[in-house]
């Protein structure tokens, strides 16, 4: 994983959403010790999001000189139309229908084209490919089981939804119970690549190593052996 926006001549590429999944990829890349195979992007403009990222890619996958893109977005509240809006646009760049699929693997999606003019591509929908939801309840699969301060910041949330109290809607509640979790920590709000690196969060979660290995199927990567 490559930090640095220059990019070789041959390049391998990372899409995500924004600047929070970037630093959460960084910091598990960083931790895994994953090989610096790719570049970790959010689309160009001063918008973030879905729709920046839906009209960017398929620009990319006309760029000579990329090599892989790999793709990472939320589900939000419904994941077959978040799977559907990139496969449309897969096959509007020419990869062949029936070759992609329906909806995606619990494992990540990986693409290695017969078309020799065509991009090796991945998508990963968080948090898990199965589940409605975003990054945030990706990182929540990242806090300590055994957690006792997580009860309590749930029993909160419940508490000002009980008496409607929360402004924040259904599909954002892990985006609350995550920077509520983080605000009690020892260094309070920290960000949650931050968590990563100082291990609040557990990088050996079976969801980050779930999707660690996807990127390294993806981008050909290695992982260290001191890290994984």
């Amino acid at each position: 994983m490559v930090n640095n926006p220059k990019k070789p001549t041959n390049y391998q590429q990372l899409l995500v959403e924004g600047k929070n999944d970037r630093h959460v990829i960084w910091a598990l890349c960083e931790q895994y010790q994953l090989s610096e195979t790719f570049t970790v992007e959010v689309p160009p403009g001063k918008t973030e999001g879905i729709e920046s990222l839906l009209a960017a890619f398929p620009a990319l996958l006309d760029e000579r000189k990329l090599q892989t893109l790999g793709i990472v977005v939320d589900a939000d509240q419904d994941l077959a139309a978040r799977w559907q809006s990139i496969r449309d646009r897969l096959i509007t760049s020419g990869y062949p229908k029936a070759d992609i699929l329906d909806s995606p693997r619990v494992e990540g999606w990986v693409y290695q084209p017969a078309d020799p003019y065509l991009k090796r591509v991945g998508v990963w929908v968080m948090p898990n490919n199965q589940l409605p939801g975003m990054l945030e309840d990706f990182v929540a699969l990242l806090m300590p089981g055994d957690d006792n301060l997580r009860p309590k910041a749930e029993e909160i949330l419940r508490e000002i939804e009980g008496e409607g109290l929360n402004r924040y809607g259904e599909i954002h509640r892990a985006k609350a119970l995550i920077h509520t979790w983080l605000a009690w920590q020892e260094t309070p709000g920290m960000p949650m690549g931050q968590a990563i690196t100082a291990r609040v969060l557990q990088r050996e979660s079976a969801i980050a190593q779930r999707f660690v290995a996807w990127l390294q199927q993806l981008f050909e990567a290695e992982i260290s052996e001191s890290g994984g």
